[in-house]
């Protein structure tokens, strides 16, 4: 299973620039692709666009070789779950009830709710460290742990692709550790997952490819050592980096301070690519 954007274009009206340009995009079942880019460079855009939540002005989205907007909105729900940057609930629920809605494409407005789903619920919950927390009111939870409540709302649809919008925000640094340790767990299952991140050096130990936007363009993409040079990356984000390499061979970001040079980050082995 694919899922594809060609040459997609979305512009927001009263916008003088199209939010993505011609973008080309494949995710494809069993890999983690990671999109990065400043604020404002179209990585929400880019999701919106593949979810067909926005209309393109150019371009197509599809998936299953089927253009996106043929698909019904509850078939979609089934293939694909999403976790967006922002989100306020809109009842007082309780964690198990959060986590039951994302059910709502297998179970429909007004059936039952099944064994299978109840074992569907309680496996999301303990895969993202939730088991106990279940009648605790939404209201009551930490920001990390609503974070993490949410993710178990997406998983608990069954998706094939899985599409996440800044999923670490208000994240400590066990539980972003863990999540993409359970991003490359779903991979590891036929899951395709692509992940929206400011974390560009878990990215770059996580993720099988790496897409840089600027400007709502593609930048750069492809495997992390080609992604993240030191010349791209300064000039993309506009701030000074070195980079470095960790055991594993993966490349890691370094912002410098104004006037420091790659020579000063104490790193044994800077690397100014």
């Amino acid at each position: 299973m694919t899922l594809i954007a060609s040459a997609a274009s979305v512009r927001y009206r009263g916008a003088t620039a199209p939010a993505i340009d011609s973008i080309d995009f494949e995710l494809r079942s069993g890999e983690l692709v990671a999109v990065g880019g400043p604020n404002g460079s179209g990585k929400t855009s880019l999701l919106r666009a593949l979810l067909g939540l926005v209309p393109l002005a150019a371009g197509q989205v599809s998936l299953d070789d089927v253009p996106i907007m043929n698909w019904s909105r509850r078939a979609l729900a089934s293939a694909v779950a999403a976790l967006p940057q922002r989100e306020e609930p809109a009842f007082p629920l309780t964690v198990h009830e959060a986590v039951l809605l994302g059910r709502w494409a297998q179970l429909g407005p007004i059936a039952p709710v099944r064994a299978i789903d109840e074992l569907e619920i309680a496996q999301a919950m303990a895969r993202c460290d939730l088991t106990g927390l279940e009648q605790r009111g939404i209201d009551t939870l930490s920001g990390g742990e609503w974070q993490r409540v949410r993710v178990a709302r997406a998983l608990v649809a069954s998706p094939r692709f899985l599409l996440l919008d800044e999923p670490t925000a208000a994240l400590d640094v066990r539980h972003e550790m863990a999540l993409f340790e359970l991003l490359r767990g779903l991979v590891a299952e036929g899951l395709g997952v692509l992940v929206i991140t400011h974390q560009l050096n878990l990215a770059a130990r996580y993720a099988d490819r790496l897409v840089l936007l600027s400007h709502g363009r593609v930048a750069a993409q492809g495997r992390a050592q080609d992604v993240l040079r030191a010349d791209l990356i300064s000039s993309v984000f506009g701030w000074p980096v070195a980079i470095t390499t960790w055991g594993d061979g993966s490349p890691q970001v370094v912002p410098l301070r104004h006037g420091e040079s790659p020579r000063a980050t104490g790193s044994p082995n800077p690397e100014p690519r």
